[in-house]
């Protein structure tokens, strides 16, 4: 009896036939309103400075400053990990 070996597909080979993208259209679009709150966020924690040196200036204590701006980056990450996780519909 004679034994035959067929060739295998590489998994390089096999995956240049689906052209299937691991993220969806909808999936980038949350990708970029994640990216969209932790830049607002990150530009609202900007400032708060004095132009003397020597003086103190309460304006880094404030609600922008403190709260939302931490609030906001989180919430972006949040959002960039729901894009990653997102089950895409194929």
């Amino acid at each position: 009896m004679k034994t035959t070996i067929k060739p295998t597909k590489s998994p390089i080979e096999e995956s240049k036939g689906s052209e299937a993208f691991a993220f969806t259209r909808e999936n980038y679009r949350w990708v970029l309103i994640g990216l969209a709150f932790i830049v607002v966020g990150f530009l609202l924690m900007i400032g708060g400075g004095s132009s003397d040196p020597d003086v103190f200036s309460q304006g880094i204590f404030n609600f922008q400053r403190m709260t939302l701006a931490p609030l906001l980056v989180l919430a972006g990450y949040a959002i960039e990990i729901y894009a990653i996780m997102k089950k895409t519909d194929h």
